[in-house]
């Protein structure tokens, strides 16, 4: 086994347990792994059916068992930003160098190559039958490529005026279903393609989004000036739109009913919003920023990765909404928590993937 992997460790300092007094001394987390990828990493989770799949700057695209251990690691020589896009029996993976690989999930075979491409700041996503991905550059132009080859389908100029404004850290990751492709181009607002042929379908003035997310027909959307919009998928009509802060830190998550933000500014918080009207239901206190995704554990915990120093990952008791522990990982927590059953895997910004089994919070 890989000194990197450590199953089943006792809890170091580093991974410190912060309990509620009335947990009293029986742990609601116990430690399952700790695994280092060598180099920080903003890839993010893949969640597999028997463990997670992430990559790093290095270069390094790494499968993980539940237990921890690597079932094999692929070398791209240049910075793996973005989450990997899952095929089913593969996955596609870019670099900020402009390389597009398809690997074999099962043992990270290289089955095809794409060189010279524009560099891979947003994460690709591929059709449900997964014969096709997508991908938008830096400059806002949108492809599709056939997966078995690697060859193009169809590909989308930049949009004109207003130009995109390219973030370094590239742009919301796309939300895909029904036929449509929703991408968001910074200045150039948001834009429904359709997956056939990229012809647009609509398009709305909405800058500054930090994230989509999809539940039902309704495409949920934030932006860094505090606005929560709810838009119809098929058409882009606008279904509410809510400010419950100045600024947001966070991509909408949709967990337990309800439409999750984080705020931005002096004072953190998690906000829970009403799906069908947007309006304020739950606020949280946070210690740090949520930059990600919140994710439910059962129906009794929701879990809240927060991007300080300490790297705190809040779990609320969803009977009360008071936190009923956190743990530790000394890195900013940046990316969403993957959870398999009662174990929860997480991406520290240092590269480290953590692991925790949960216990049952007893009413």
């Amino acid at each position: 086994m890989s000194s990197r992997a450590c199953p089943c460790t006792p809890l170091l300092p580093a991974l410190a347990l912060t309990l509620v007094a009335a947990m009293g001394c029986r742990e609601p987390a116990t430690s399952a792994f700790r695994y280092s990828t060598d180099a920080s990493s903003r890839a993010g989770l893949v969640a597999l059916k028997d463990g997670v799949l992430t990559a790093n700057e290095a270069g390094a695209v790494v499968r993980l068992e539940r237990s921890g251990r690597v079932a094999w690691r692929a070398a791209l020589d240049r910075e793996v930003a973005t989450r990997p896009a899952l095929l089913g029996d593969s996955v596609i993976a870019g670099t900020v160098g402009g390389d597009l690989v398809r690997l074999t999930l099962a043992d990270g075979a290289v089955q095809w190559r794409l060189t010279g491409e524009p560099p891979v700041l947003t994460a690709p996503v591929a059709d449900a039958e997964g014969k096709f991905v997508f991908l938008v550059a830096p400059d806002g132009a949108v492809r599709s490529l056939f997966t078995d080859t690697g060859k193009t389908d169809w590909e989308r100029p930049p949009p004109g005026k207003p130009e995109p404004t390219a973030a370094p850290r590239g742009f919301p990751v796309p939300v895909l279903q029904d036929g449509l492709l929703v991408v968001a181009l910074g200045d150039a607002g948001l834009m429904a393609l359709a997956t056939q042929d990229g012809a647009k379908r609509w398009q709305r003035d909405v800058r500054d989004v930090l994230g989509m997310t999809l539940w039902q027909d309704t495409l949920y959307v934030s932006t860094r000036q505090g606005r929560v919009l709810a838009l119809r998928l098929g058409d882009g009509t606008s279904l509410w739109e809510q400010a419950p802060s100045k600024a947001l830190s966070s991509a909408p998550s949709i967990a337990l009913g309800t439409v999750w933000v984080g705020t931005a500014g002096e004072a953190s918080a998690l906000v829970g919003l009403s799906p069908s009207d947007g309006k304020e239901v739950k606020r949280i206190m946070l210690p740090d920023p949520l930059v990600s995704e919140v994710t439910p554990v059962r129906e009794d915990l929701l879990l809240v990765p927060t991007s300080g120093r300490q790297g705190r990952l809040i779990a609320l008791n969803t009977a009360t909404w008071a936190q009923a522990f956190s743990v530790r990982a000394d890195t900013p927590l940046r990316t969403r928590p993957v959870v398999l059953g009662d174990q929860v895997i997480v991406l520290g910004l240092d590269g480290r993937v953590l692991s925790w089994r949960l216990r049952k919070i007893e009413p």
